[in-house]
Parts: C-alpha cells; sequence; structure tokens
C-alpha cells in the first residue's frame, strides 16, 4: 500500500515553483542590470512577461506531449520543421552552454580573487586577465574530470552549492540593504528616478537585453509537468509564483546593490562582491566577506559541475541516433560522455583566450555573455515557431498540459510573445553597449557575426555529412511521427 502512495505522489504548485527558482536564479548577472538604476525593475517586468512565461508555458506543452519519447528540444523543434533544424536547435542549446562556461567561470575567479581582506589588491586581482584565465581554466578542468567520474557525487555538490552560494547569499544580499537603509545609510539609487526608461534611447535596451539569459533555462521544468495533479490548472499556478518570486529576487537584489554601489563606478564582474564588502565594512563586520566570497565561489562551482554534463547528455542521445560521427558517441566506463566533455573542454580553452585580446575582463565578461544570449534565443525561436506549427501537424495529438482550451488563439499570443520578445533581445544583443568599454567595435562584431555563422553553420554541415554508419544499433530512438510519409 505504502509502496503504491510513493508512486503516485505529486509535486506540489510551490514546491514546483522552488525548483523553477533554484534552478534560474543566478545573483551573477545583478550588476548588468544595477546600471540602470530604479528602471532595472521594468526590465525584468518586461523580459518575464515577453520571455519567462511563455517560454514556461510553451515547454510545459511540448514535454507533456513528448513525456515518453527521447530527444527534448531536439523532438520539439525536430517534429514540427524536420530533422535538420530539431539538430540545429539541440546543438544550440548544448553549445550556448559551452560559452558560457567561461562567463560564470569569470564571476567564480573574481569571488576568489575577493577572499582576502585587502580590497584595493583584491579588485587589483581580480582585474588581471591572466589571473582569470588561469582561474576559469582550472576551476573548468577541474569539474569535467569530476565529471567522468559520474554524477552520484556531483548531484550533492550542486544541491548545497545551489542553497550556500546562490539562495543563501541572495537573501544576505537584500537584508544587508535594508539594515543599511534602516539604520541611516545614505542610499547611491535614486529612487525618485522613472520606473519606465527612455525606450527611444539605444543604449538604454542594449545591455538589458542580456536579461533575458537570467531567465533562460525555464524549458527544463516542462519535463515536470506530467509529475503535477491536475496540471492545466496547477502548471500555470507554479509558473506564475516561481516568476514572481524569481522577479522579486532579481529587482532586490539590484537594488541592494545599486544602495551601496554609485552607477559610475557598478562593475560587471566585481561589483557584486565589493557590495558585501562595503555592507560589511559599515556593519563592522569585514571578516564576513571572505565566507561569503568562498560561498559565492562554491555556488560557481556547484553550477558548472551540474551543467558540465547536464546539457551534453542530450546531444550525445541524439548523437547516438546517428547525428554526430562515432568518435562524439564514446562513453568511458561510468557510462559519461567522454569524447564530447573534452571536445567542450577544448572550446571553453579557446575561448578562454580571449582574455588576451579582449581590453579587459570585464569586456570579455561581457561579449561571451552577449553571444551566449544570442545562440540561445536562435534556439527559442525555433522552439516557440515549433509550438504553433505542431498545433496544426499534430492537432489530434495528445496533450496533457494545453495552452488554452480549446483553439489556438491563445497559444498565438503566448508563443507570439515570446517569439517577438526573443527576436527583439536577438536584434540588440549584436549592437555593443555604450556603458562598457568593450574595445574595438571591430572586435566585438566580429566575435559575434563570425561566432554565430561558425556554430549555426557545424551543425548543419554535420547534419549534410552524416552516414548511416554512424548509427547506434543499442541506441532506441523513437521516429518521429511524419517519418514513413516522408523522406
Amino acid at each position: 500500500m505504502a509502496s503504491n502512495t510513493k508512486q503516485i505522489a505529486k509535486l506540489g504548485v510551490f514546491t514546483l515553483a522552488i525548483m523553477n527558482v533554484t534552478a534560474v536564479v543566478s545573483l551573477r548577472g545583478l550588476p548588468a542590470e544595477a546600471e540602470y538604476g530604479l528602471s532595472s525593475a521594468f526590465y525584468y517586468l518586461f523580459a518575464a512577461i515577453v520571455f519567462l512565461i511563455p517560454t514556461s508555458l510553451v515547454a510545459a506543452e511540448l514535454a507533456a506531449m513528448f513525456k515518453d519519447k527521447q530527444g527534448g528540444v531536439f523532438r520539439w523543434v525536430g517534429e514540427a520543421f524536420g530533422k535538420k533544424w530539431g539538430f540545429l536547435a539541440i546543438w544550440l542549446q548544448w553549445i550556448e552552454s559551452t560559452i558560457w562556461y567561461p562567463t560564470v567561470l569569470t564571476f567564480g575567479a573574481v569571488a576568489i580573487a575577493f577572499i582576502g581582506m585587502n580590497q584595493a589588491y583584491d579588485m587589483s586581482l581580480a582585474s588581471n586577465k591572466f589571473y582569470s584565465l588561469a582561474v576559469v581554466l582550472l576551476i573548468y578542468w577541474t569539474a569535467t574530470f569530476i565529471s567522468l567520474k559520474g554524477m552520484g557525487w556531483v548531484s550533492k555538490v550542486a544541491k548545497i552549492g545551489g542553497l550556500v552560494g546562490t539562495i543563501v547569499p541572495a537573501g544576505l544580499l537584500v537584508v544587508l540593504g535594508v539594515v543599511y537603509l534602516s539604520t541611516g545609510g545614505v542610499s547611491q539609487m535614486d529612487f525618485h528616478g522613472k520606473f519606465f526608461p527612455d525606450l527611444t534611447n539605444i543604449d538604454n535596451l542594449v545591455l538589458a537585453s542580456g536579461i533575458f539569459l537570467f531567465y533562460a533555462g525555464m524549458e527544463m521544468s516542462g519535463i515536470h509537468v506530467t509529475d503535477m495533479e491536475n496540471p492545466a490548472k496547477n502548471y500555470p499556478k507554479a509558473i506564475f509564483i516561481g516568476a514572481l518570486i524569481t522577479v522579486v529576487i532579481f529587482v532586490m537584489g539590484t537594488f541592494a546593490l545599486g544602495v551601496i554601489i554609485p552607477q559610475k563606478d557598478i562593475n560587471l564582474t566585481q561589483s557584486l562582491l565589493i557590495g558585501f564588502d562595503k555592507y560589511f565594512a559599515y556593519l563592522h563586520a569585514g571578516w564576513l566577506s571572505p565566507l561569503i566570497a568562498v560561498a559565492l565561489a562554491f555556488g560557481v562551482l556547484a553550477s558548472v559541475l551540474t551543467w558540465v554534463s547536464g546539457p551534453s547528455k542530450g546531444i550525445f542521445a541524439v548523437g547516438k541516433a546517428g547525428y554526430l560521427p562515432p568518435f562524439f558517441q564514446k562513453a568511458n566506463g561510468n557510462g559519461v560522455q567522454r569524447n564530447i566533455l573534452l571536445v567542450q573542454g577544448a572550446i571553453v580553452t579557446v575561448l578562454g583566450l580571449l582574455f588576451v585580446v579582449m581590453p579587459s575582463v570585464q569586456s570579455f565578461y561581457q561579449i561571451l555573455s552577449q553571444l551566449t544570449v544570442v545562440l540561445y534565443l536562435i534556439m527559442y525561436l525555433l522552439m516557440f515557431a515549433a509550438a504553433i506549427k505542431l498545433r496544426y501537424n499534430m492537432k489530434d495529438y495528445e496533450r496533457p498540459y494545453r495552452i488554452g482550451k480549446k483553439g489556438n488563439a491563445l497559444m498565438w499570443l503566448i508563443s507570439g510573445l515570446g517569439f517577438c520578445g526573443s527576436l527583439l533581445a536577438f536584434v540588440l544583443s549584436f549592437i555593443p553597449p555604450a556603458q562598457i568599454a568593450t574595445g574595438s567595435n571591430t572586435v566585438w562584431y566580429s566575435v559575434l557575426a563570425i561566432g554565430c555563422i561558425v556554430v549555426v553553420g557545424a551543425p548543419l554541415v554535420i547534419y549534410n555529412c552524416r552516414k548511416a554508419s554512424w548509427i547506434d544499433k543499442s541506441a532506441a530512438f523513437e521516429p518521429f511521427h511524419w517519418e514513413g510519409k516522408q523522406s
């Protein structure tokens, strides 16, 4: 009897909401939005409405449709537009996370630099390109070798790291801001400023386009839609509650930084640590600074450990179905996708060398962040378009969770909103932000344009060169609904 009860246990609304918050929230991007002062709240809310919520709802319908079939976004896009575009989608999901590693590890390097007690020395060390490069590569390859041992121990580290390195520091930062203001501290942020930014100024939008990456990854929560009781009613509730909590954390955390650091002094990679330092100094508790630096660095390691092997598993499974050469299908004795992880590591190493040509650690951080956004948004554009297309070419297919009880109008609205929001952010991501010294515009445009062409072109070339011999006979990959009807 007890065994049966266990089997039918379902996720509660609040449980899934908190799972979404834990998966999405990261503090490293707060300084980028602190540039905008009070109007940062507008950007967070805008991105939540046109991207976070549409992504979550659309992914829920697609995940529920194909809950018993492999492939994730490869399946969703492939069912709508064919295998080539499905392969492009899952490739982008994998490669964007690969390009993301140097940015999150740069933040980790800064956190480690601030373990010392001398802020001037810490800031100098954090700005040193060679120090950052060494730490990025050391942490990444350490995480890779740990991942090759299997995911048992890694999952434990990730859970602890998520709590210690993200949730606790986020709450502490907000509390420090409240304590500072309530005890007479002078705010560096003008709370009488404008909530609505001047949207006619393109510079006010460019840096903010990176906020879409803050909310990226919510499509992963769609897999849990069938684990809920009455998902048609409870899943949207969980999404809206999770989105609200996420937005509150981001807004309050950004305000807390703006309160203690003048807008002109905000640095994308260092300001979070400097903000904690200033608050602790105000409270005469400077000894806490190294502890928060260690916690944030541990959070970065845990995050990287989770992601190093995560997205690569998806493309590994698809590769075994004949979409990648046999070299990329090799696993070690622990069943871990060894060769994909090693290639991933080589890409991270090459990207890390951009430290040498970019004018500063901050500019390196920004340009790789923008490239990550651009690539991930292409995947989202495919996903939103696929959701609409599947309403027509698979209209009679069972949908355990459906956006709108009848008709397709609500799907057009939600997916259309997500598509247009993603397209806007995609275009803006190519414009260098005026607020940050990114060095030569030629380097900026070259990295983004060439990076885009190479990364998007690679899977199309691989797809066109695939051979029947690439298929792993032991890999059972269910055919698409249209296979057998067309070539």
